[in-house]
């Protein structure tokens, strides 16, 4: 996936000063390469294996990346230290994060979508069953987060909908992404990332929309960027997004 290098591309097109160029190393899940690229844009480090779904480098400088079958951590000598197979019941892996507490979480789409965090021993400990609106397994979710209140922000694309589920499985706030002011259901504003920004407001990628829009703690919009806006309509389904400190 196109993720973090959209994320890049986003913030070097539309807060980036000509007169002064900003560089950020960075990782990425890409369809033809899963690693780290420096500040040049050279690879510095190779996971071996393309086309990830969702990835970190962990403060520990170990990287953590989900791809559709698998979750592995390794450390930058590429030991694995921790791996998780997706269950038999379900499809595919759609997300993986490092929580502070040491858990992992992941979610899987298919007959069973469910988001779960396994400790750090692989036992599950918090299951929850997630409400997609569809039978489209691939289409099902995909970059889930947990909040600092110990809820779970979760995309669903064909429901065209942010969910945010409890510790114990219901949804407390729906976040529709098919507004009219962003084109309506016609526009294909299928969420993929949402992330939650200090202030409270989210952040999250439309993909099929492409567009980025952030939305206030009540579903409205605040803030959007799409192709109309930039030069050269560089968005092709944006899929990751990420608020870098300097905004």
């Amino acid at each position: 996936m196109r993720s973090v290098l959209m994320a890049i591309a986003l913030v070097s097109l539309v807060t980036v000063s000509h007169a002064e160029e900003i560089r950020h190393s960075f990782f990425v899940a890409g369809p033809s390469f899963t690693g780290i690229i420096d500040e040049s844009g050279e690879p510095v480090w190779d996971s071996g294996r393309p086309g990830a779904r969702d990835g970190f480098v962990l403060p520990n400088g170990n990287v953590l990346i989900a791809w559709g079958n698998e979750v592995k951590e390794f450390t930058r000598e590429k030991e694995v230290v921790f791996h998780y197979a997706k269950s038999e019941v379900n499809q595919e892996i759609g997300t993986v994060q490092r929580l502070a507490n040491g858990h992992t979480l992941i979610t899987e789409l298919g007959k069973e979508p469910r988001l779960f965090e396994l400790n750090p021993a692989g036992e599950t400990v918090v299951n929850i069953v997630l409400q997609p609106e569809t039978n489209n397994f691939h289409m099902q979710t995909r970059m889930a987060r947990k909040l600092p209140n110990g809820d779970y922000l979760v995309p669903h694309l064909l429901a065209f909908k942010v969910k945010q589920y409890s510790p114990t499985g219901e949804v407390s706030r729906q976040i529709p992404t098919d507004l009219e002011p962003l084109g309506g259901r016609a526009a294909e504003n299928w969420p993929f990332t949402a992330i939650q920004l200090d202030g409270g407001r989210i952040l999250v990628t439309l993909t099929h929309g492409n567009k980025v829009v952030e939305f206030d703690a009540d579903g409205k919009v605040v803030w959007k960027v799409d192709n109309d806006d930039i030069d050269g309509r560089p968005f092709v389904d944006p899929c990751g997004v990420q608020r870098l400190p300097n905004g």
